[in-house]
């Protein structure tokens, strides 16, 4: 497939588990990939590795930097026709404890850089009849815990973001799915802090990642919205 007709795929929050696992499925597959993070080092590490992955060093919060890496995505790569928002924000700790400012980095993360993102990459997807945007979560989006309050009301935001933009843009051709990711995943920092637990504890990136591609290239009269990834061992 040459680089004038392969996909583009903008993926945020490019670290060593999900988001990395979600940039090397979408070049198997014959994509062009934009990789967004903070980390500098990290993408450029990736990219020597993938040719037809892109590092974009950005902080998905600041407007005026994404808007500024959009356009160079655009006029490197092409226009997008998926965006995989796996940027998160957030800390454990019971609501007394927690400093308010994690909180509303979290509001910045999870929810306003997807709206920001999906306001500013949908139109062109409506314009082509389709697209795919896909929004990585967990359960703290459906539940909220004791210690889950520097988390838990910014993913149900995003949520019921994700829920409104699906049934906005589901009739213009474009799916909106969010994927609740209820495990421990086996990153190298999980594995050390868990390190009495045997493998089917641990969701594999590569695993998550083969569900975001399978929900990006779903069928439209079958499209999911909320799509839940769980081990066994997992209590629900």
């Amino acid at each position: 497939m040459t680089n004038e007709v392969r996909p583009v795929a903008v993926v945020t929050g490019v670290g060593p588990g999900t988001g990395a696992a979600t940039v090397r499925r979408f070049v198997a597959g014959g994509y062009r990939v934009a990789m967004l993070a903070r980390d500098a080092g990290r993408l450029a590490e990736l990219a020597a590795e993938l040719p037809e992955a892109r590092a974009y060093p950005c902080d998905v919060t600041d407007t005026a930097a994404v808007d500024a890496v959009l356009a160079r995505i655009r006029a490197e790569l092409g226009t997008p026709s998926v965006l995989v928002h796996n940027a998160v924000s957030g800390a454990r700790g019971h609501f007394m404890d927690i400093d308010p400012a994690v909180l509303e980095r979290g509001f910045q993360v999870n929810v306003m850089a997807l709206l920001h993102l999906a306001r500013a990459l949908a139109p062109e997807m409506i314009a082509a009849g389709h697209g795919a945007i896909v929004v990585t979560g967990n359960t703290a989006a459906l539940r909220g815990r004791a210690l889950f309050a520097g988390l838990a009301p910014t993913k149900a935001a995003q949520r019921m973001l994700c829920e409104a933009m699906a049934r906005d843009l589901g009739p213009q051709g474009v799916h909106v799915a969010y994927v609740v990711i209820d495990a421990v995943i086996d990153v190298p920092w999980t594995r050390r802090a868990f390190g009495d637990r045997p493998d089917s504890f641990f969701m594999q990136p590569a695993a998550i990642a083969d569900e975001i591609w399978h929900l990006a290239h779903q069928a439209r009269s079958a499209w999911t919205f909320l799509h839940e990834l769980r081990p066994f061992g997992e209590t629900w």
